[in-house]
């Protein structure tokens, strides 16, 4: 997207150079990268830089109001509810399509928000390694607020870790060897001293949470959740010793419950002209759009993608028995904007927030970058490509 900068790391880029930066992350994390890391990060200029922050800040504002939490509580379904919600989420996650808007401007429009830790440390780490292998300018900075990787992990160490012994923390999921993103949690763990414990290995001994390591149980007082709790319905003869419903003495580094409140749900409640238009499906009232074909339908409660279906008919939209657990979203437009050797390559980027306990606003810390040629951003949209899939987003300064 900024041409300079562009022009500079294609010149540079070779096969090898792309290879040697993979071969570096299975050096240090061997098995461990378990998705494609594309060949390129994303230039973003200043102008394009400025309208990313521009748009997440209105959208904060909406979040930081005191009706907020009032107006997200159907949000968390009945029986995922956790005890000892915080005031706010820990995180903030702020997914946007790079379009091309009506003056031919490269603008954002939003996807989706998540109240969701995304891959903290990988991308660090991972922004680290294109400058380390490729001519990243200096005029470029993938991190903001802080000043090195260094200064980096320190944000990051105050959030999660604060002032607990590491072992002390956890990083939660649902057996974490098996996820996608568990390059994420070895990175974690070797940024932080915080390890990965599967949900299942919890012990739960009155209020308190316990697990094992190394022969020794450890008690558990902070959790960083990474662990989408539906993702348990797919596990229904699951043994644990914690329900995480459970009343327990840790403190949550992502409350569970703002996962449901600042979601998909939070959709309809922003209205900013980088967000296109988007409502409930019980809003329609069953008079339905004469343009379907430029809406995208998304149920609220399924995650990573699945359920949204792009192409819709009314007949299908009538059936739906409860309109009000989906949205109508208006479809956007990628621009492909990403030069690729081999043609034009579209992205998406996911501005990334960290928020301490006793802060007003999250702070921006860094973001992610997509990219992507097939009809959605995902996997299985991009097969046998190259120049796709996630990676890192360098800003000008």
């Amino acid at each position: 997207m900024h041409p300079a900068a562009r022009k500079t790391y294609n010149e540079a880029f070779s096969d090898d150079l792309y290879q040697n930066l993979l071969a570096s992350v299975e050096e240090d994390f061997p098995g461990e990268l378990d998705f494609r890391v594309a060949e390129s990060p994303v230039f973003v200029p200043l102008a394009l830089k400025n309208k990313l922050i521009e748009a997440c800040e209105s959208f904060i504002d909406v979040i930081v109001a005191d009706d907020f939490k009032k107006k997200t509580e159907r949000a968390i379904p009945a029986a995922q509810r956790v005890p000892n919600e915080n005031a706010h989420t820990s995180f903030l996650a702020i997914d946007f399509a790079i379009c091309k808007g009506e003056n031919g401007e490269l603008e954002p429009q939003l996807i989706e928000l998540q109240g969701f830790p995304s891959l903290m440390a990988y991308q660090a780490y991972l922004s680290e390694l294109f400058k380390f292998h490729f001519p990243i300018p200096n005029s470029f900075n993938y991190a903001f607020g802080v000043e090195s990787y260094e200064e980096y992990m320190e944000a990051l160490r105050d959030l999660i870790v604060a002032d607990e012994n590491p072992e002390n923390v956890i990083l939660l999921e649902i057996f974490p060897k098996q996820q996608k993103t568990r390059v994420d949690f070895a990175v974690t763990e070797r940024m932080l001293g915080v390890k990965a414990v599967c949900y299942t290995e919890l012990i739960k001994e009155g209020r308190k949470l316990f697990y094992e390591k190394d022969g020794r149980k450890i008690q558990v007082k902070r959790i960083y959740n990474r662990l989408i709790f539906d993702d348990l319905t797919n596990f229904p003869d699951l043994k644990s010793d914690y329900v995480f419903t459970d009343d327990v003495d840790v403190t949550w580094v992502g409350h569970p419950n703002w996962f449901f409140r600042i979601s998909k749900f939070t959709l309809p409640l922003l209205d900013s002209p980088y967000v296109p238009e988007t409502k409930f499906l019980s809003g329609y009232e069953g008079d339905f759009l004469d343009d379907l074909e430029n809406y995208v339908l998304k149920p609220l409660f399924s995650f990573a993608g699945t359920g949204v279906q792009l192409h819709i008919e009314r007949e299908e939209l009538a059936k739906i028995v409860d309109p009000e657990n989906y949205i109508l979203q208006k479809k956007v437009h990628y621009e492909p904007v990403i030069q690729a050797p081999d043609g034009l390559v579209k992205c998406e980027i996911r501005m990334l927030y960290i928020w301490a306990d006793d802060a007003p606003r999250p702070q921006l810390l860094t973001s992610l970058s997509r990219l992507s040629r097939g009809e959605m951003i995902g996997v299985r949209f991009n097969k046998d490509f190259t120049w796709v899939g996630g990676s890192s987003a360098f800003y000008e300064n």
